[in-house]
């Protein structure tokens, strides 16, 4: 059954076509480390520009679906980079409150005590530092276009 499971996951997973999804007001976040050294973060950035390219661009996709590249992030977690995040609160809020997210503040432990904070951005944006301040702490950077 598991085995069964798995295939019919991976199946589904490339299938650009999720108006299904989205009748049933489905609200999709998606999110991949970019230092993922098992399965390739061109991966998901493939599959969500298909997606959009299916379903009508990001104009008729933002209030569905979002992707959030994880500077950092290995494979589901760990790395160099904030890998601590709560996507079940930014999903709970998009779906309970109607609101996006624009962005899921991360974090960075060492010896259990964070050291550094920073915004995960809707991609294609990313986080770029405003200039002063610490660069260890999220509220120091904006999410802007590449």
């Amino acid at each position: 059954m598991l085995h069964w499971w798995k295939t019919r996951a991976r199946g589904s997973a490339v299938n650009p076509d999720l108006s299904k999804f989205v009748q049933r007001k489905g609200k999709l976040l998606l999110y991949h480390g970019w230092t993922d050294g098992t399965v390739s973060p061109l991966t998901s950035v493939n599959y969500y520009n298909r997606v959009l390219d299916k379903m009508g661009g990001t104009a008729k996709t933002s209030n569905w679906l979002r992707l959030f590249m994880v500077p950092g992030m290995g494979h589901c977690g760990g790395g160099d980079g904030p890998n601590t995040f709560d996507t079940v609160t930014a999903l709970e809020q998009w779906v309970e409150k109607g609101k996006a997210p624009d962005q899921i503040i991360a974090s960075h432990s060492t010896a259990g005590k964070i050291d550094r904070t920073r915004p995960l951005c809707p991609y294609p944006q990313v986080a770029k530092y405003k200039g002063s301040g610490s660069i260890d702490d999220a509220a120091n950077f904006d999410c802007k276009a590449p």
